[in-house]
């Protein structure tokens, strides 16, 4: 499955921001996406997953409240809606699928999941 972000920019605090992430090759029912980050000079960090398998759900405990993910099944499609954005929100985002299996899912451990996209910069500044 091969994934592209879009709908990163400059925002001021308090703003809202919509990503998506549109997926080709496959069909998403047989994946949990994920939306990740990483700021200058940390590690990613799994901000919320999805998968309609299951229903599973996920957010960071510092999006809770503020950001919702949901998919379109109709253009497979992804998205990370944001509100209230802050500062420390700033940084690259990215998506990533994860195949179903018989484990649990990884997500939001980076390193279980097995397509990415190239991000898109999402920057909170006044």
């Amino acid at each position: 499955v091969q994934l592209v972000e879009s709908g990163g920019g400059l925002v001021q605090p308090g703003g809202s921001l919509r990503l998506s992430c549109a997926a080709s090759g496959s069909t998403l029912d047989y994946y949990a996406i994920g939306w990740f980050r990483q700021a200058p000079g940390k590690e990613y960090e799994g901000v919320s997953c999805f998968s309609d398998r299951d229903g599973f759900t996920y957010y960071a405990d510092s999006v809770k409240g503020r950001f919702t993910i949901s998919r379109d099944n109709s253009n497979n499609t992804v998205y990370l809606q944001m509100n209230n954005l802050k500062p420390e929100d700033t940084a690259v985002y990215y998506c990533a699928a994860e195949i179903a299996s018989d484990s649990s899912w990884s997500c939001p451990r980076w390193y279980g999941m097995d397509f990415w996209g190239k991000g898109t910069l999402v920057t909170v500044s006044s």
